[in-house]
């Protein structure tokens, strides 16, 4: 009787990944699964089905692989996902990024993922992506029928807090960056450039990381130039905060010697003193929306349909003179 073992043999590959061709599981090439195929054609090798269907029984879990736990920004995604879970059979388990749950995710242990961590390569969502394994990002644009990408509309936020300040006749702008690596850092910046091209206006460009440090180190640099800034755009909410503190700490007031927007509207954005100016979205929708979709290519297999998040620009007092 022929086994699984003559399949690896004939094909050249190990048992493992003989059963990932077979099982449609894993991340093998598309060359190395032909090559098994083949291979079980020619031995006329046929799995057997029960212990197939074991292997390939749903787990009916939803895997929400994030960058971490803490923070309102994160908590308000898993509650919107948390919220729909709950009137569905599936279970949700919530994978902070670590070496286990990147295996997690690699060896398909749910039946759909929500992946909101640029730790994670793109190479690996692409490869594992696939009708039996659907997979939604929160945090880059992919082209791909298994990938739903449900991103924020940032330029729509962005035009109109440039409009803001524009429109109360600041023309000397700053833009503090966030990660390199992100995605929502650079459709940010390269909104306001552009729209402050259009006006032909020269922005300088800060570099910082997402925290309120790097917003402080921002506000530094820019403490040491000949002119400050009638404004600055600071890619999100914690870097404002930083750029809030040195300013103080010059004997600086924000909206009076700088302007000063954020991009997230987290809770502590409306309390600071003075309360941002901020870009906001909701976010408990933006994870509902993600295990809707989800679950609904599931059960029904219907294909996903990308749309933005819809932002909006909060006026506050860091930035209306």
């Amino acid at each position: 009787m022929t086994t699984i073992r003559d399949v690896a043999k004939r094909a050249g590959v190990s048992v493992t990944t003989a059963s990932y061709a077979l099982n449609e599981t894993g991340t093998i090439g598309d060359a190395t699964r032909k090559r098994v195929l083949a291979a079980a054609e020619e031995l006329n090798y046929h799995p057997n089905a029960f212990a197939r269907n074991l292997k390939q029984r749903k787990t009916h879990t939803i895997g929400v692989f994030i960058a971490r736990f803490s923070g309102s920004f994160y908590e308000d995604i898993l509650e919107g996902i948390h919220s729909v879970i709950l009137d569905t059979d599936y279970e949700l388990l919530v994978c902070p990024e670590s070496r286990s749950t990147r295996r997690m995710l690699l060896h398909r242990q749910v039946d759909g993922a929500i992946v909101f961590d640029r730790k994670i390569p793109t190479e690996s969502i692409l490869k594992l992506a696939s009708r039996r394994f659907p997979i939604v990002v929160l945090d880059r644009l992919l082209q791909n029928e298994f990938i739903l990408p449900l991103l924020l509309d940032n330029p729509q936020g962005v035009r109109e807090a440039f409009a803001h300040l524009y429109c109360q006749g600041m023309r000397k702008l700053a833009f503090v960056a966030g990660a390199l690596d992100s995605f929502d850092n650079a459709e940010r910046m390269e909104t306001f450039l552009d729209e402050a091209a259009q006006h032909n206006l020269d922005v300088p460009v800060y570099q910082g990381n997402f925290t309120e440090i790097s917003g402080y180190e921002a506000a530094q640099a820019i403490m040491q130039t000949r002119e400050l800034p009638q404004a600055v755009f600071c890619a999100n909410d914690q870097m404002a905060f930083g750029f809030l503190r040195a300013m103080r700490e010059h004997d600086l007031s924000a909206p009076a010697d700088i302007a000063v927007v954020g991009f997230d509207d987290i809770p502590l954005a409306r309390y600071m003193q003075p309360s941002l100016s901020t870009i906001g979205a909701s976010r408990f929708e933006w994870g509902a929306t993600a295990v809707r979709q989800l679950i609904d290519f599931l059960e029904n297999d219907t294909p996903f349909q990308p749309h933005p998040i819809p932002t909006r620009f909060l006026a506050r007092q860091s930035s209306t003179l």
